[in-house]
């Protein structure tokens, strides 16, 4: 028979590190990316985060023109697979395709498009790359069948707290496509978007700053008490 404790090991060392929440290993279908299965993916830029974290992958996308230094650094600090952005938005097109070649030859598992990318651009990518092409979608009312028939392989919804209404509406018209999802901080938010549709989660750590100010609290108070 099969023993299904699974072992655990921390070494004292690496005993403070930022934890996903366990309901989405538990409940999630998870996805299989290249022999990869994905259930809890952090959203986070910050390699301090990244390298101190027990998430399945990292989604590496953020508010700037994407650079393969920015790439270079997340892989190089990496022990996870990283999903990396490639624009979509102001960066396009062509750009956006060799960016995506450059993040592939660095060993992404896949990238990632902004919600403005259009057809032209997913079509590029799809030529160029051999990694799974991930499209962000923010509203249920995009059009997201052309999309899909464009190339994208997987998508990442993003709707803030109308999240589960959107994941479940793809859902129904895509009952098996995959689909990861921002879940929100706590355990009932990220059960809804599980139980809407959702393979895998998204995870918003907390900042470097708050993961810090506890400490600090705890040093302050032992000088104050020496």
């Amino acid at each position: 028979m099969k023993n299904k404790i699974m072992p655990e090991y921390t070494p004292t060392l690496r005993n403070n590190f930022v934890k996903v929440p366990s309901i989405i290993r538990e409940k999630a279908s998870g996805i299989n990316i290249i022999g990869k299965i994905i259930y809890s993916v952090l959203f986070t830029t910050d390699v301090a985060i990244i390298k101190n974290s027990n998430a399945d992958a990292i989604i590496a996308v953020y508010p700037f023109t994407p650079h393969p230094a920015i790439t270079q650094a997340i892989m190089s600090i990496a022990d996870v697979p990283v999903l990396c952005g490639v624009g979509g938005g102001i960066t396009n097109g062509l750009r956006s395709a060799n960016i995506a070649l450059h993040a592939e030859f660095q060993g992404a598992l896949a990238v990632v498009l902004n919600a403005p990318s259009n057809l032209e651009t997913i079509r590029a990518l799809k030529q160029t790359i051999d990694i799974p092409v991930i499209m962000t979608i923010v509203s249920e009312h995009m059009n997201i069948e052309e999309k899909i028939e464009a190339g994208v392989d997987i998508l990442n919804i993003s709707g803030g707290i109308n999240t589960p209404k959107i994941v479940k509406v793809i859902r129904k018209k895509y009952p098996s496509f995959p689909i990861i999802a921002t879940g929100g901080k706590d355990e009932e938010s990220i059960l809804k978007t599980i139980n809407a549709g959702a393979n895998a989660i998204s995870y918003t750590p907390p900042s470097t700053s708050e993961l810090f100010k506890e400490r600090m609290e705890n040093y302050r108070l032992k000088f104050k008490n020496s």
